[in-house]
């Protein structure tokens, strides 16, 4: 039979069963505060994923030959406490059946639940924000506050990298954890940085989330929230590498795809990576 095309994530032609990895998209932005349109994130992601060869020369494999499915996104509600509450229970289920889940925002609020689903050892966030938030514009859910309820939830292991956007007294709190500022990294340089991230997250259970907002807005402007003075592309990539190994889900929010593709077409190719580089090297690091 001759082959379609669909609206999910290219290549990720598993049936749930069989299935290692889940992709799941959540098109939220109720807590925006900026600019209005990461509901449109996931759509915009997938569509991106279909401009790429399926062969990884990095990795030597077939992303069409690793087990991945895409569930399509969840119908999500209006409230972002619901939302959180959706999220969650997917999460849950996927986690229950021994799968990774893989989560496109959306809105970063949106990590709240799938963290509590997982209940990962370590959280390891790339964010140009702290969002250590404790309540923003009538909501402990919004966006802005997604840091601290991991935190309030009992993840004593968090690492921030390439933040440079808060409140005084969030970064007061932000000395209670593991800050790497993009200034801080433009200095030392990733690979320093990634080394001590490494020897923190020994063989504990990470969490890893993406938001867009980490990179540099000059590089992708499709962003609700855009910072300059960011981290570039191949710094979140050679962080994927370090990270993804240990991770048992990952998520890449707070797309906004109002540029030329530019923001999307990132947060595509680094979703492979992620999917890639687990594959690759779980087993040799988990062994």
């Amino acid at each position: 039979m001759q082959n379609f095309k669909n609206h999910l994530f290219a290549d990720c032609d598993s049936g749930y069963d069989d299935a290692r990895y889940v992709v799941f998209g959540v098109p939220y932005d109720g807590t925006t505060t900026f600019r209005p349109g990461t509901r449109e994130g996931p759509r915009a992601i997938r569509e991106f994923s279909w401009n790429f060869e399926t062969y990884m020369p990095s990795y030597g494999l077939n992303f069409s030959d690793i087990p991945i499915t895409d569930l399509g996104d969840i119908d999500t509600g209006v409230m972002p406490e619901d939302v959180v509450a959706d999220v969650f229970s997917a999460g849950q289920e996927i986690i229950r059946d021994v799968k990774i889940p893989v989560m496109l925002g959306g809105e970063h609020s949106i990590t709240t639940g799938a963290v509590r689903a997982v209940q990962p050892d370590c959280y390891v966030v790339c964010d140009a924000h702290l969002d250590l938030r404790d309540e923003f514009r009538g909501t402990h859910y919004n966006h802005a506050c997604t840091t601290r309820r991991v935190l309030e939830d009992g993840i004593k292991d968090i690492i921030i990298v390439g933040g440079r956007s808060g409140t005084k007294d969030q970064f007061e709190l932000a000395k209670s954890l593991t800050l790497y500022t993009a200034d801080e990294i433009h200095k030392r340089g990733m690979d320093s940085v990634m080394n001590e991230i490494k020897d923190t997250i020994g063989k504990k259970r990470v969490y890893l989330s993406i938001d867009a907002d980490a990179i540099d807005c000059c590089l992708t402007p499709g962003l609700g929230t855009p910072e300059p003075f960011g981290l570039t592309p191949q710094d979140i990539r050679d962080l994927i590498r370090v990270v993804a190994p240990h991770a048992v889900a990952f998520d890449y929010v707070e797309v906004s795809p109002f540029d030329h593709g530019q923001t999307a077409t990132v947060a595509a190719q680094l979703v492979r990576e992620f999917v890639a580089a687990h594959v690759k090297f779980s087993q040799k690091i988990n062994s």
